[in-house]
């Protein structure tokens, strides 16, 4: 962040804006592969999705996650008859392999390969080749790589194909603008050791009924016990009364209150739009001021942020039964 200050929008709500028709977001991953017999065992007890019963072609959504459920990254699994490639989206996929590695047994039939780059290709707003069905994926045909849907997964150093190579790359701060957008958690801002996948809006990436875990029995409470104590939320920032707004006061860390001074949540990614269109951002905000119209970022009583949900954002699961008033929440502090 480079400006001293943060003007008032020109437009009332930034998240209107939309890539240029024939445009592509693509950002760097890393690849993983597992080969054996017991791969999907193994993934299916270090991540958060069922994997077990998955069969090749399919292509499911997962999280990496701890002991007590806290993110390590967000993940792709690619099933092949021989194993799976484990596509590391958003987290450190060098702690992903060693959190592994620490699990192997000698009697695992597993063989985990190095990490190596890829990049992941996401058309928007035009159109590539026929997207796959739901849920499943396939080599391409006569080159190296893989199609997810409508995405292009190549390695390091693989040529575009021709269709994808005619698409405008996404400038920097445009691939930020949607992932910000989307809501599309990023480390180390919201995958870090304090953050849970329910409170990242990712619960379709966790299974709460495929047996024992890794992380299972924190989750299992949260969703018991409707115990997530905050989530995930966008937020535009405006100034009162035109003046300047200090940059740092939207900066990555800064905590945020409600009208009354309380505590209120904790900003983990900001942007500063172009054009003196102002900053926007996420933030991670305590159950009991979602409802709020805006927070008061920093400690100046002179800047406003307005919250509203992330398109990608999948509220947290509460199983029947639970939730009630008197129960005890269980999650992180903000």
């Amino acid at each position: 962040m480079t400006s001293a200050s943060v003007p008032t929008f020109a437009t009332p709500d930034p998240w209107l804006w939309t890539p240029r028709p024939l445009s592509c977001w693509s950002r760097p991953v890393g690849l993983l592969r597992l080969d054996g017999a017991d791969t999907l065992r193994v993934l299916h007890g270090q991540t958060s999705q069922a994997l077990e019963g998955a069969r090749p072609g399919q292509w499911l959504g997962t999280c990496c996650i701890g002991p007590t459920a806290r993110m390590l990254a967000v993940a792709e699994v690619l099933v092949d008859a021989d194993g799976a490639w484990l596509v590391i989206v958003a987290g450190d996929p060098e702690a992903v392999r060693l959190a592994l590695d620490r699990v192997l047994f000698p009697a695992d039939r597993v063989r985990l390969g190095p990490v190596t780059p890829a990049t992941l290709h996401q058309p928007l707003g035009s159109a590539g080749p026929d997207a796959l069905p739901a849920g499943t994926w396939a080599a391409l045909e006569g080159a190296p790589g893989w199609q997810l849907g409508d995405a292009v997964l190549l390695p390091a150093g693989a040529p575009l194909p021709s269709w994808l190579a005619t698409l405008r790359p996404l400038e920097p701060q445009e691939a930020e603008r949607w992932r910000l957008q989307q809501g599309l958690p990023a480390a180390p801002g919201e995958i870090n050791e304090e953050t849970n996948p329910f409170e990242l809006g990712l619960a379709a990436r966790v299974s709460l009924s495929k047996g024992c875990y890794v992380g299972q029995e924190t989750l299992a409470k949260l969703a018991t016990y409707d115990g997530v104590k905050r989530q995930l939320r966008r937020w535009q920032a405006t100034a009162v009364h035109d003046e300047a707004v200090p940059a740092e006061d939207v900066a990555p860390g800064t905590p945020l209150h409600d009208h009354q001074g309380g505590r209120a949540g904790l900003i983990t990614s900001s942007l500063e739009l172009p054009g003196g269109e102002g900053w926007i951002g996420l933030a991670l905000v305590r159950r009991a001021c979602l409802q709020e119209p805006e927070l008061q970022p920093g400690a100046t009583p002179d800047a406003r942020l307005q919250l509203s949900v992330p398109a990608a954002f999948q509220s947290p699961p509460v199983v029947a039964g639970g939730g009630k008033g008197g129960e005890k929440e269980v999650g992180t502090a903000s």
